[in-house]
Protein backbone atom coordinates (compact mmCIF):
# COMPACT_ATOMS: atom_id res chain seq x y z
CA UNK A 1 0.00 0.00 0.00
CA UNK A 2 1.76 3.08 -1.11
CA UNK A 3 1.19 5.93 1.56
CA UNK A 4 -0.69 9.40 1.15
CA UNK A 5 0.82 11.89 0.14
CA UNK A 6 1.11 15.04 2.48
CA UNK A 7 -1.59 17.17 2.10
CA UNK A 8 -1.47 20.91 0.31
CA UNK A 9 -2.06 23.48 3.56
CA UNK A 10 -3.97 26.67 3.00
CA UNK A 11 -1.50 28.49 4.53
CA UNK A 12 0.65 28.18 1.29
CA UNK A 13 -1.97 29.76 -1.17
CA UNK A 14 -1.82 33.15 1.29
CA UNK A 15 2.09 33.33 0.91
CA UNK A 16 2.84 31.97 -1.93
CA UNK A 17 1.19 35.59 -3.43
CA UNK A 18 3.84 37.33 -2.14
CA UNK A 19 5.08 38.19 -5.70
CA UNK A 20 1.54 39.66 -6.03
CA UNK A 21 1.77 41.19 -3.16
CA UNK A 22 5.00 42.92 -3.13
CA UNK A 23 3.89 44.33 -6.43
CA UNK A 24 0.66 45.69 -5.15
CA UNK A 25 2.90 47.72 -2.31
CA UNK A 26 5.31 48.76 -5.93
CA UNK A 27 1.34 50.07 -7.40
CA UNK A 28 0.73 52.19 -4.53
CA UNK A 29 3.72 53.74 -4.07
CA UNK A 30 3.56 54.82 -7.72
CA UNK A 31 0.26 56.21 -7.03
CA UNK A 32 1.56 58.67 -4.21
CA UNK A 33 4.18 59.91 -6.48
CA UNK A 34 1.41 61.17 -9.16
CA UNK A 35 -0.71 62.40 -6.30
CA UNK A 36 2.50 64.25 -4.55
CA UNK A 37 2.82 66.29 -8.33
CA UNK A 38 -0.83 67.16 -8.38
CA UNK A 39 -1.82 70.18 -7.04
CA UNK A 40 -4.11 69.90 -3.06
CA UNK A 41 -7.96 69.19 -3.84
CA UNK A 42 -10.15 71.07 -1.16
CA UNK A 43 -11.74 68.85 0.53
CA UNK A 44 -15.79 68.69 1.01
CA UNK A 45 -17.32 69.75 4.53
CA UNK A 46 -17.03 67.03 6.96
CA UNK A 47 -20.38 67.24 8.19
CA UNK A 48 -22.65 66.11 5.38
CA UNK A 49 -26.10 66.10 4.78
CA UNK A 50 -27.00 62.11 5.45
CA UNK A 51 -23.88 61.06 6.77
CA UNK A 52 -24.74 61.83 10.46
CA UNK A 53 -25.40 59.79 12.85
CA UNK A 54 -28.31 60.20 14.29
CA UNK A 55 -29.50 61.65 10.63
CA UNK A 56 -30.83 64.96 12.25
CA UNK A 57 -29.34 67.03 15.26
CA UNK A 58 -31.28 66.32 18.48
CA UNK A 59 -32.19 68.36 21.50
CA UNK A 60 -29.55 68.80 23.95
CA UNK A 61 -29.69 65.80 26.64
CA UNK A 62 -31.35 63.52 24.77
CA UNK A 63 -29.83 59.53 24.54
CA UNK A 64 -29.07 58.05 21.26
CA UNK A 65 -29.79 54.40 20.59
CA UNK A 66 -26.84 52.46 20.22
CA UNK A 67 -26.46 51.07 16.18
CA UNK A 68 -27.70 47.70 16.37
CA UNK A 69 -25.22 44.49 16.43
CA UNK A 70 -26.24 43.84 12.60
CA UNK A 71 -24.70 47.60 11.46
CA UNK A 72 -22.01 47.26 13.51
CA UNK A 73 -20.11 44.33 12.76
CA UNK A 74 -17.25 45.69 14.70
CA UNK A 75 -19.41 44.98 18.36
CA UNK A 76 -19.05 40.99 16.98
CA UNK A 77 -15.14 41.09 15.55
CA UNK A 78 -13.88 43.04 18.46
CA UNK A 79 -14.39 39.90 20.75
CA UNK A 80 -13.26 36.25 20.65
CA UNK A 81 -12.73 35.95 16.68
CA UNK A 82 -12.43 32.30 16.84
CA UNK A 83 -16.39 32.08 18.09
CA UNK A 84 -17.16 33.35 14.15
CA UNK A 85 -15.32 30.18 12.50
CA UNK A 86 -17.18 27.96 11.26
CA UNK A 87 -17.34 24.76 12.92
CA UNK A 88 -16.39 21.60 11.50
CA UNK A 89 -19.43 19.28 10.67
CA UNK A 90 -20.88 16.41 12.59
CA UNK A 91 -18.38 13.64 12.38
CA UNK A 92 -15.53 15.42 10.75
CA UNK A 93 -12.20 15.41 12.96
CA UNK A 94 -9.80 18.22 12.94
CA UNK A 95 -6.59 18.79 11.24
CA UNK A 96 -4.12 19.73 13.89
CA UNK A 97 -1.60 22.23 11.76
CA UNK A 98 1.81 23.34 13.27
CA UNK A 99 0.47 27.17 12.56
CA UNK A 100 -2.59 26.93 14.45
CA UNK A 101 -2.27 26.90 18.74
CA UNK A 102 -5.49 26.81 19.93
CA UNK A 103 -7.58 28.51 17.34
CA UNK A 104 -4.87 31.28 16.77
CA UNK A 105 -2.39 31.42 14.11
CA UNK A 106 0.27 34.20 15.33
CA UNK A 107 2.01 35.89 12.72
CA UNK A 108 5.19 34.64 13.00
CA UNK A 109 3.46 31.42 12.52
CA UNK A 110 1.45 32.73 9.96
CA UNK A 111 3.95 34.05 7.55
CA UNK A 112 6.87 30.73 8.86
CA UNK A 113 5.80 28.69 5.46
CA UNK A 114 6.39 31.51 3.24
CA UNK A 115 8.90 31.63 0.16
CA UNK A 116 10.35 35.06 1.66
CA UNK A 117 9.09 34.81 5.60
CA UNK A 118 10.39 37.86 6.67
CA UNK A 119 9.16 40.04 3.81
CA UNK A 120 5.53 38.85 4.11
CA UNK A 121 5.59 39.46 7.96
CA UNK A 122 7.28 42.98 7.58
CA UNK A 123 4.79 44.00 5.13
CA UNK A 124 1.71 42.19 7.08
CA UNK A 125 3.10 43.98 10.47
CA UNK A 126 2.94 47.44 8.51
CA UNK A 127 -0.51 46.75 7.66
CA UNK A 128 -1.23 46.85 11.37
CA UNK A 129 -1.56 43.42 11.23
CA UNK A 130 -3.91 42.49 14.49
CA UNK A 131 -4.49 38.55 14.55
CA UNK A 132 -5.66 35.39 12.56
CA UNK A 133 -8.30 32.91 14.05
CA UNK A 134 -8.24 29.65 12.04
CA UNK A 135 -9.83 26.28 11.87
CA UNK A 136 -8.88 23.11 9.80
CA UNK A 137 -10.35 19.66 9.26
CA UNK A 138 -9.97 16.66 7.33
CA UNK A 139 -13.64 15.04 5.55
CA UNK A 140 -13.35 12.02 3.87
CA UNK A 141 -9.88 10.45 2.47
CA UNK A 142 -8.14 12.92 1.10
CA UNK A 143 -10.33 15.88 1.75
CA UNK A 144 -8.97 18.96 3.64
CA UNK A 145 -10.87 22.79 4.68
CA UNK A 146 -8.82 25.31 5.90
CA UNK A 147 -10.50 28.70 6.97
CA UNK A 148 -8.68 31.62 8.29
CA UNK A 149 -10.36 35.42 9.60
CA UNK A 150 -6.96 37.36 9.04
CA UNK A 151 -7.84 40.73 11.17
CA UNK A 152 -5.95 44.31 10.75
CA UNK A 153 -6.13 46.94 13.40
CA UNK A 154 -8.23 50.43 12.68
CA UNK A 155 -5.69 52.99 11.45
CA UNK A 156 -4.48 54.62 8.66
CA UNK A 157 -3.46 51.23 6.67
CA UNK A 158 -6.25 49.64 5.22
CA UNK A 159 -5.15 46.14 5.95
CA UNK A 160 -7.88 43.99 5.30
CA UNK A 161 -8.38 45.71 1.80
CA UNK A 162 -4.69 45.57 0.75
CA UNK A 163 -4.40 41.77 1.77
CA UNK A 164 -8.11 41.49 -0.06
CA UNK A 165 -6.96 42.66 -3.49
CA UNK A 166 -3.11 41.33 -3.23
CA UNK A 167 -4.73 37.85 -2.87
CA UNK A 168 -7.43 38.19 -5.43
CA UNK A 169 -5.19 39.13 -7.80
CA UNK A 170 -3.23 36.11 -6.78
CA UNK A 171 -6.08 34.00 -7.46
CA UNK A 172 -6.89 35.18 -10.76
CA UNK A 173 -3.65 34.85 -11.83
CA UNK A 174 -4.09 31.04 -11.21
CA UNK A 175 -7.64 30.27 -12.25
CA UNK A 176 -8.83 33.53 -13.82
CA UNK A 177 -11.63 36.23 -12.66
CA UNK A 178 -13.49 34.56 -9.55
CA UNK A 179 -17.16 34.39 -9.26
CA UNK A 180 -18.91 36.30 -6.73
CA UNK A 181 -20.00 35.41 -3.95
CA UNK A 182 -24.21 35.72 -2.79
CA UNK A 183 -24.64 38.70 -0.66
CA UNK A 184 -21.01 40.08 -0.79
CA UNK A 185 -19.46 43.37 -1.57
CA UNK A 186 -16.03 42.26 -1.71
CA UNK A 187 -16.07 38.29 -2.08
CA UNK A 188 -15.24 35.99 -4.60
CA UNK A 189 -14.53 32.00 -5.08
CA UNK A 190 -12.09 29.65 -7.29
CA UNK A 191 -12.09 26.28 -8.44
CA UNK A 192 -8.19 25.69 -10.24
CA UNK A 193 -7.44 23.28 -12.52
CA UNK A 194 -6.01 20.60 -10.97
CA UNK A 195 -1.86 20.72 -10.11
CA UNK A 196 -0.42 17.27 -10.57
CA UNK A 197 2.68 18.29 -8.95
CA UNK A 198 4.51 15.72 -6.85
CA UNK A 199 3.39 15.30 -3.17
CA UNK A 200 0.85 17.90 -3.21
CA UNK A 201 -3.61 16.85 -3.31
CA UNK A 202 -3.82 18.26 -6.84
CA UNK A 203 -7.26 19.82 -6.84
CA UNK A 204 -8.03 23.36 -4.86
CA UNK A 205 -10.51 25.33 -4.33
CA UNK A 206 -10.52 29.13 -2.55
CA UNK A 207 -12.78 31.85 -1.57
CA UNK A 208 -11.95 35.03 -0.55
CA UNK A 209 -13.91 38.12 0.91
CA UNK A 210 -13.83 40.99 2.62
CA UNK A 211 -15.98 42.17 5.70
CA UNK A 212 -14.85 45.65 7.54
CA UNK A 213 -11.59 44.73 9.06
CA UNK A 214 -11.64 41.27 8.56
CA UNK A 215 -10.35 39.06 4.91
CA UNK A 216 -12.04 35.54 4.85
CA UNK A 217 -9.90 32.94 3.01
CA UNK A 218 -11.06 29.54 2.83
CA UNK A 219 -8.72 26.62 1.18
CA UNK A 220 -10.40 23.28 0.44
CA UNK A 221 -7.67 20.74 -1.00
CA UNK A 222 -8.53 17.28 -2.65
CA UNK A 223 -7.38 14.27 -4.31
CA UNK A 224 -10.58 14.06 -6.29
CA UNK A 225 -12.17 17.04 -8.33
CA UNK A 226 -13.95 19.51 -5.80
CA UNK A 227 -17.83 20.56 -6.76
CA UNK A 228 -17.97 24.53 -7.02
CA UNK A 229 -21.27 24.60 -5.14
CA UNK A 230 -19.16 23.21 -1.68
CA UNK A 231 -16.52 25.94 -1.72
CA UNK A 232 -18.99 28.72 -2.47
CA UNK A 233 -21.67 27.50 0.76
CA UNK A 234 -18.74 27.70 2.52
CA UNK A 235 -18.25 30.95 2.30
CA UNK A 236 -21.85 32.27 2.19
CA UNK A 237 -22.19 30.53 5.67
CA UNK A 238 -18.89 31.54 7.07
CA UNK A 239 -19.74 35.51 6.10
CA UNK A 240 -23.29 34.94 7.63
CA UNK A 241 -21.28 34.82 10.90
CA UNK A 242 -19.52 38.01 10.63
Amino acid sequence: MEPKPPRRRGRTTLIVGVAALLGVVAGTATGYTIQADRAPTALPPLSQQGLAYPAKALPAGTKVTPLYEAEDSRVRTDGDLRKLLLRRPPGVREAPQDYIADGWSPLAFYTSVADLPSTTFGYLAGLDFRRVASTSWDQARDHMTNIDLVQFRSGPNMGAKDLFADQTAYSESLGGMGEAIRNSVAGYYWVFEADHEPGFLPHHARALAQRGDVVVDINIFDSKPIAATEIRDLAERQLERL
